[in-house]
């Protein structure tokens, strides 16, 4: 894991980054924003009343002098966000409702990344997933050619690392959707130096089954191939097919993964979940995220029982997810 996160930090290592964290009276983000200014590897935002974020800080004894404080009711170019708040929305949001909406931390958060005053934004440790992605979705939006974001997790066990998607996000994706998960997942894959070799997962292995469940998943591959022609990807595998060569060489002896697969894309949410829980408490594999793909921009979500480790490493992820 350390090496992991050690790449990442040489990655992003004085290259300016700015991280937005909305939650600034939480206390894991500030023992977060403290350890990541005393680094001095990125430049903590914290969204909020400079004197109670300063207080609550001084209550906890940690240094968040490193970090940049930003309050939506005393912000110099708050005029200037909620006009471009306004165009973005297209209509949907009058000038004095976009007052109001901007003075919620993620949503003002959101547009500071969107504006270019930070490069991405680290939410949710007292929020839900629907309050942290929401503004991203409506401001930032999604990549060019995807139309849903999707979570992913790293899964680590010493020097193993595999990409697992979608695991947060779509609860059944349709063969469009898991074409973008899987090219989405590929360039996650190479932001943790992965070489991706992408498997389409399903119960069947190259026909061995047939269903509308394992033709979505044919035909999802067929979009993916299409659309970047260069990457190694193949399906429909069980997952031993995908990751076992012997299994491979009996059930897919002709696919160019020959069972090495690292980027993992499950058929429908509940696969993917139930799949990296099990390798992370049966297989010992820390699992990194989720971390948000597809965006324009960078925006991750915490869990909210997550701790100030979680926030700092996710603020890394984020950071080099801006590169």
């Amino acid at each position: 894991m350390s090496n992991l996160f050690d790449t990442l930090k040489s990655k992003i290592d004085g290259k300016g980054k700015k991280v937005v964290f909305p939650e600034a009276l939480d206390e894991r983000i500030l023992t977060a924003v403290s350890q990541l200014g005393a680094d001095g590897m990125l430049t903590p935002v914290l969204v909020g009343n400079k004197e109670k974020v300063e207080q609550k800080a001084s209550e906890l004894n940690v240094d968040i002098s490193a970090a940049e404080i930003l309050d939506p009711a005393n912000y110099d170019e708050f005029d200037e966000m909620v006009a471009s708040f306004v165009e973005r929305r297209k209509g949907k949001a009058t000038e004095e409702k976009a007052r109001e909406i901007l003075q919620g931390g993620n949503y003002f958060g959101t547009m500071l990344v969107y504006m270019g005053k930070a490069d991405g934004l680290v939410s949710g440790a007292a929020h839900s997933t629907a309050d942290t992605v929401r503004p991203a979705l409506q401001i930032i939006k999604t990549k060019p050619g995807i139309k849903k974001t999707s979570g992913v997790f790293i899964m680590v066990r010493d020097e193993e690392k595999y990409v697992f998607a979608d695991c947060a996000i779509n609860i059944n994706p349709d063969s469009q959707d898991l074409a973008e998960i899987a090219l989405a997942s590929a360039e996650t894959a190479q932001l943790f130096d992965i070489h991706p070799k992408v498997a389409m997962l399903s119960f069947s292995t190259k026909g061995s089954a047939q269903s509308p469940e394992t033709e979505k998943v044919t035909q999802a591959l067929e979009i993916a191939q299409e659309q970047n022609k260069d990457l190694l990807i193949d399906g429909e595998f069980q997952f031993d097919a995908a990751f076992v060569p012997s299994v491979a060489e009996k059930k897919a002896p002709d696919s160019p993964l020959m069972g090495e697969a690292n980027t993992f894309v499950f058929p429908s949410l509940e696969a993917g979940n139930i799949g990296y829980k099990i390798a992370q408490r049966l297989g010992n594999f820390d699992a990194v995220g989720p971390i948000l793909q597809g965006l324009n921009q960078p925006v991750n979500d915490l869990s909210r029982g997550c701790n100030s480790d979680d926030v700092y490493k996710l603020a890394i992820i984020t950071a080099a997810q801006a590169l």
